[in-house]
């Protein structure tokens, strides 16, 4: 039987402690990815973005252990997360103002060819459906995410219980260790909100930052 592989176990940078932040060394990783705008809770392009990444990502895996005889867990759902005022997320908590990028992690033995194919597949699977392909497949790219040194935690509560966590990391850690924030906020989703409580919720919370000059 094939040895399933978990990279929530294997990888380092899935590691993270409630109450407690950790600064860690990110590998560049790679991922589909899918662009996006608005509050991810009204927002239509928000649903659709899942809709043609999960989709991917199984087929992914299949392939991956039907051609290649390595089988995998579908790693969480994760999120790359910004707006032109940062406070978006600490204080009016304004969803409507957020951008985002979602998106889910690819093994690094997954051929580029292999995505293409898959992409195909899921269209052609679509077809046959009365609700069609998903309507942003074409948006899904594969790319490759390098944040380097970051800053992170894991939060158990809902989504919107994230704001005080975040401000004594971005306002106290990250500044109390000579660091400074750069590059984009980061999400990982090891509970699915569908099946899980608000209060039971566990997400791993990122943020890269760069070491300051003494």
């Amino acid at each position: 039987m094939t040895e399933k592989t978990d990279f929530k176990r294997t990888l380092d940078s899935y590691r993270a402690t409630r109450g407690r932040f950790r600064v860690v060394e990110v590998l560049p990783l790679r991922y589909l990815m899918v662009d996006g705008h608005g509050d991810p809770n009204t927002a239509p392009d928000y649903a659709e973005a899942l809709q043609a990444l999960y989709p991917m990502a199984y087929t992914l895996k299949f392939a991956s252990k039907r051609e290649l005889d390595r089988d995998y867990v579908v790693p969480p759902l994760e999120g790359l997360w910004w707006s032109e005022d940062m406070d978006a997320f600490t204080t009016a908590r304004d969803k409507s103002r957020w951008d985002w990028t979602m998106m889910i992690l690819v093994p690094e033995w997954i051929a580029t060819e292999m995505v293409e194919t898959a992409s195909e597949a899921v269209r052609s699977k679509g077809a046959k459906s009365a609700a069609g392909p998903p309507v942003r497949l074409d948006d899904v790219r594969l790319a490759t995410l390098e944040e380097g040194l970051c800053v992170q935690t894991l939060h158990v509560g809902s989504f919107d219980d994230e704001a005080p966590v975040l401000e004594e990391m971005h306002h106290g850690f990250i500044p109390d260790n000579r660091l400074r924030m750069t590059g984009t906020h980061h999400e990982v989703y090891f509970s699915d909100p569908r099946k899980t409580a608000p209060e039971k919720l566990r997400t791993l919370l990122r943020q890269p930052v760069l070491r300051s000059a003494v």
